[in-house]
């Protein structure tokens, strides 16, 4: 599947605003321990623009966002100026996840990651712990005590958001989750929901394109199995290095509409222009060819095209790779004929044994949901939780995993049927559609809701 991120992996970071002041505050280690190790520090990042806030003496309200896998750099150039018309009076803080960007403790993070000893404080408890304090130690600095805070995240962004609501009420007085995938653990899912959106958002866009991909993949094993198969495929698809197993033809294929579907954001709309270079191939044309086709209208006109994976893993994938195989285990696969994509079942016996391999640990795949919850939601959160939107887009494969059902009168699903990836959580422009305009400011009402009810209550109270 796509990378659990806000941001599109082919955009390249722009630079952030002059607005932004860049802090690095002294972090605590272990938050849970009090073993000496423990009490070791880091300088985890944080940026700052208050270039819109009202002030301390007006108790003007605090928006913090929450860093997810990857530096923030990526983040911040396209997250988050939509609510400025309407809640200009607040100071954005933005937070770097620890173990990512230039929050690693301790050398880089090959030097963590292959540290047994360093690698077990890269969770997402230390990491919502660490926004705790953070927050505290700024409204502290601030003497901003009663201004309110609201969280805000992208995907697994978005997952820490709505936690950090959950584990610290005291802290924040709102959370905006947007594409997260909370449900997406411990079976509550099924297996093949990711991919059987993205099978959809395919053949809403095109019948045939759908039909063409789903009969693609016996055709490329049929043609690797034969003499010279591979180097023939290599040929027809014009890789920039021969191709050595017919699975990293189909592992990019796989990608490509997967993280189509998952960003398929207007106004370009990724999934209609991959159909529109598949059903536009040259009648007669064979079926390899229309799925190259369909490549290069993805990827553009290029001399070659890189189908093998990297050996240098990006901070991203190091990281990622760590907590998906300590406590993030989302079960995501697909049976025979649920997709458009060949059968690939989740193996938790296989992806334990992948683990162990790497780590030297296994995975714990019942943990998100015994330290946050998860199952049967509304029956717990209904009468124990407030002030979180769960905000989705239909067309993003990880809204299977989401939220899309009212809990209560203040834990609410928003989404819209032709959204996709935090969508709403991203830089407006001209030419947003209709609703995805709605969807957010449905949102700022909801939020501007919450505070009119804290300011009566700070009032009444006479803090």
């Amino acid at each position: 599947p796509g990378r659990l991120s806000p941001v599109h992996p082919k955009i390249k970071p722009a630079s952030i605003s002059e607005d932004f002041e860049t802090f690095f505050y002294t972090q605590t280690l272990d938050h849970f321990n009090y073993k000496p190790e423990s009490y070791r520090t880091f300088q985890q990042r944080y940026i700052i623009n208050s270039k819109h806030w009202g002030g301390a003496e007006e108790n003007a309200p605090i928006f913090a966002y929450f860093g997810e896998e990857g530096p923030l750099d990526e983040d911040l150039p396209i997250i988050g100026n939509w609510f400025k018309p309407s809640l200009t009076l607040r100071i954005n803080i933005s937070k770097q996840h620890r173990f990512y960007g230039k929050s690693v403790p301790f050398g880089t993070l090959d030097d963590v990651i292959n540290n047994e000893n360093t690698r077990g404080y890269f969770s997402s408890a230390q990491a919502i712990a660490d926004y705790a304090e953070v927050l505290v130690y700024l409204k502290e600095k601030l003497s901003a005590q009663n201004s309110p805070v609201i969280v805000i995240g992208g995907s697994y962004g978005g997952m820490l958001a709505s936690w950090f609501r959950l584990k610290y009420p005291h802290i924040a007085i709102g959370a905006l989750a947007s594409s997260a995938p909370i449900l997406y653990f411990d079976n509550i899912t099924p297996q093949d929901g990711y991919y059987s959106v993205v099978t959809n958002d395919f053949r809403e866009a095109s019948e045939s394109c759908y039909e063409t991909i789903r009969n693609s993949w016996s055709v490329i094993d049929e043609v690797a199995s034969r003499p010279n198969g591979l180097s023939f495929l290599s040929q027809r698809f014009k890789t920039c290095s021969p191709l050595d197993t017919s699975s990293e033809l189909k592992d990019y294929l796989d990608t490509m509409y997967a993280v189509s579907a998952q960003y398929n954001h207007p106004p370009t709309y990724p999934v209609t222009v991959v159909c529109g270079g598949i059903d536009g191939a040259p009648e007669g044309i064979d079926i390899l060819g229309r799925i190259f086709a369909g490549v290069v209208a993805y990827g553009g006109e290029r001399s070659c095209y890189e189908m093998k994976k990297s050996n240098s893993a990006s901070q991203t994938n190091l990281g990622w790779s760590w907590q998906t195989c300590s406590e993030l285990v989302m079960p995501i696969g697909r049976g025979s004929n649920d997709t458009m994509f060949p059968s690939a079942p989740f193996s938790l016996n296989d992806f334990t044994n992948s683990c162990m391999s790497k780590y030297g640990v296994p995975p714990r795949p019942h943990w998100v949901t015994t330290y946050y919850g998860g199952h049967d939601i509304k029956l717990v959160l209904q009468r124990f939780a407030s002030n979180i939107i769960f905000s989705n887009g239909l067309r993003d494969p990880y809204s299977s995993g989401g939220v899309l059902e009212k809990i209560s009168d203040s834990v609410l699903p928003i989404y819209t049927v032709n959204g996709s990836h935090c969508l709403d959580i991203l830089t407006s422009s001209q030419s947003d559609p209709q609703w995805l305009v709605m969807q957010r400011q449905v949102e700022i009402e909801i939020i501007q809701g919450w505070f009119a009810k804290y300011y009566a209550d700070l009032h009444a109270l006479q803090i």
